[in-house]
């Protein structure tokens, strides 16, 4: 299984965990994970490219619209997930699933992103729900780790083999 979106609606169906069974709420949350997988991962990276790499390697003014439409459609997609967390305790609906969990860790760069969050209060709200959740604290925690040194918690874990197909 290939592709974040898809990863996580084969680790839900296998788990029976993050997604309704019932067939409207499930629909509610493949939407929203679909928005994340077509709006916010593909948009929040190009306005991060266009705003913090394009400028080292090109001048300003040949990137200028790039810029302007990136950071447009970028507030657009906060509003949007604003819109909706204050319609409902999480993006797929009450409970927490595989569409926050898609979503949150390219949402919670809005400092990055030049986006004051409280122009977003439901986002807001959103936001610090997620980080209290004791695995996405967990998470946040291991990649705050300086990177001038290694990662004393992935150098632990066993090489990965790849897989007799793989090979």
């Amino acid at each position: 299984v290939f592709e974040t979106g898809a990863i996580l609606i084969y680790l839900a169906e296998k788990t029976s965990r993050f997604m309704p069974t019932e067939p409207r709420q499930r629909s509610i949350v493949l939407q929203w994970l679909m928005f994340q997988m077509g709006g916010v991962g593909p948009m929040f990276g190009q306005q991060s490219h266009f705003n913090n790499y394009a400028p080292k390697i090109t001048e300003p003014d040949k990137i200028e619209y790039a810029q302007n439409r990136y950071n447009q459609e970028v507030a657009r997609l906060y509003h949007v997930i604003d819109r909706r967390l204050g319609e409902a305790e999480y993006l797929g609906g009450a409970e927490y699933s595989i569409a926050d969990m898609a979503t949150f860790p390219w949402a919670r760069g809005h400092r990055r992103r030049h986006t004051d969050i409280e122009e977003y209060p439901n986002f807001g709200r959103w936001l610090e729900a997620m980080k209290a959740r004791p695995a996405v604290r967990r998470r946040i925690d291991l990649l705050s780790e300086p990177p001038d040194r290694p990662n004393t918690r992935l150098a632990r874990a066993e090489p990965r083999r790849a897989s007799p197909r793989a090979r």
